[in-house]
């Protein structure tokens, strides 16, 4: 599930494109993650797929007709219209982008986004040629200045056989997009979060580095549950194969100097820093210009030095108005006493919150146990839950923090000016 979809209604349009097929797939996700689910369709869309196949995945009604009923008498189209929290048309023909721009409504697609006020996102998917076309351009333009927001299609092999600009977008990243749209108005809306994930790695040649195992998976939850609630989200990442969620400014920092870089650089405008990255501590104390080849000597010795304590320096570098201004998550990742090594970090490092979990079992996973310890001594502990969960957890934490620092601002304020 999906925090920002649960008890939400979608209304997915699907229109007469050889792609209708994977908005299927599109309509499952959005289901399993927690919406409802409602869809219109054009008489051309069920030529490709029919009603039935949405009406299998969803459990709700399929309108196909502009003139259709509901089985209680409301019209289909109007009803689904007005209940809508997002219309998500995808995928989207050049003509209904046409007849969007222009205000027509002779379909089930056409007439339920001119009826609703609910926020609209586009996927189209055609020829590059028709997505090329100065016309259809200008009625992408036209619909993203009424507020439109439009998941541009990829590169690929299209229906022709021909390759170009034209492929509807990938349906992780149309779903990423709806999140966002979704979470406008959420609880960290106008905040800025930075938030750093994976693990860094330490070159020793060109060709080898020292690691760790650290997937970045906890860190990537955590910047698309903070973009999901309305943040401005800096992800800066070591290395991970994760695709970069939609929405959110990505830096790519693979050693610990250039996360630490990344971080400093980030943080002067930030309401909260969430250090989910594995960073390594040490460094070798030199990388060999050339690979180093094994024939050379039976033993390699390696000479390793600190790398910089990027916790530490945020905390050294802020002044103390600002330090209590920035909000400051880390993690603490500990084969044995985990409890205890957290406590002494959240101590050392001015920490306002720290995830202690064990590893290496929670490398790579996708379910976590971790304990939540707070600057005030208080612990959460939790049993082991999806990262995606876990993120929330954390997010909690980080919403209600500066919810209260606002507020205390606030009454600071209405003091110093004699109001309120």
């Amino acid at each position: 599930m999906i925090r920002v979809l649960q008890t939400k209604t979608i209304l997915l349009g699907v229109t007469g494109s050889i792609a209708a097929y994977k908005a299927a797939t599109l309509a499952s996700q959005l289901t399993q993650a927690g919406a409802r689910v409602d869809v219109v369709m054009t008489r051309e869309a069920t030529q490709f797929i029919g009603a039935l196949t949405f009406e299998a995945l969803t459990h709700r009604y399929v309108a196909t007709d502009v003139m259709a009923l509901l089985p209680d008498s409301q019209i289909a189209h109007v009803a689904m219209a007005h209940r809508a929290d997002l219309f998500l048309i995808a995928p989207a023909t050049a003509h209904l982008l046409a007849k969007l721009a222009h205000g027509l409504a002779d379909d089930a697609v056409s007439a339920t986004a001119l009826d609703t006020r609910a926020p609209l996102v586009i996927a189209p998917a055609m020829e590059t040629g028709m997505w090329e076309h100065p016309a259809t351009q200008a009625n992408v333009a036209t619909l993203v200045a009424r507020g439109a927001v439009i998941v541009e299609p990829g590169i690929g092999q299209l229906a022709s056989g021909a390759s170009g600009r034209g492929r509807l977008a990938d349906l992780d990243d149309i779903v990423d997009t709806v999140r966002a749209v979704l979470g406008r108005a959420g609880d960290l809306a106008q905040r800025k979060i930075v938030v750093t994930a994976g693990g860094t790695q330490e070159p020793l040649d060109p060709v080898r580095v020292l690691a760790n195992r650290s997937s970045g998976k906890m860190g990537f939850a955590l910047a698309a549950g903070a973009r999901d609630r309305g943040a401005r989200v800096t992800l800066i990442a070591g290395a991970t194969s994760l695709r970069v969620p939609r929405g959110v400014e990505f830096v790519a920092a693979p050693t610990a100097r250039e996360m630490r870089d990344a971080v400093l650089g980030a943080i002067g405008d930030a309401d909260a820093l969430v250090m989910a990255a594995a960073v390594a501590d040490f460094r070798p104390a030199h990388t060999a210009e050339q690979k180093i080849k094994k024939e050379h000597a039976e033993r390699l010795t390696l000479e390793l030095v600190r790398n910089p304590d990027i916790l530490q320096e945020v905390a050294s570098r802020l002044p103390p108005a600002d330090r209590r201004a920035l909000l400051v998550i880390g993690f603490a990742a500990e084969t044995q006493d985990l409890l205890a090594h957290a406590r002494a970090k959240l101590k050392a490092k001015g920490l306002d919150l720290i995830v202690a979990n064990p590893v290496p079992q929670s490398f790579g996973a996708d379910i976590e146990a971790a304990t939540l310890l707070t600057r005030d001594g208080a612990a959460m502990e939790l049993s082991p839950l999806p990262k995606e969960e876990l993120a929330e957890k954390v997010l909690d934490f980080v919403s209600a923090k500066l919810a209260r620092h606002s507020l205390n601002e606030n009454s600071t304020m209405a003091r110093d000016t004699g109001s309120g």
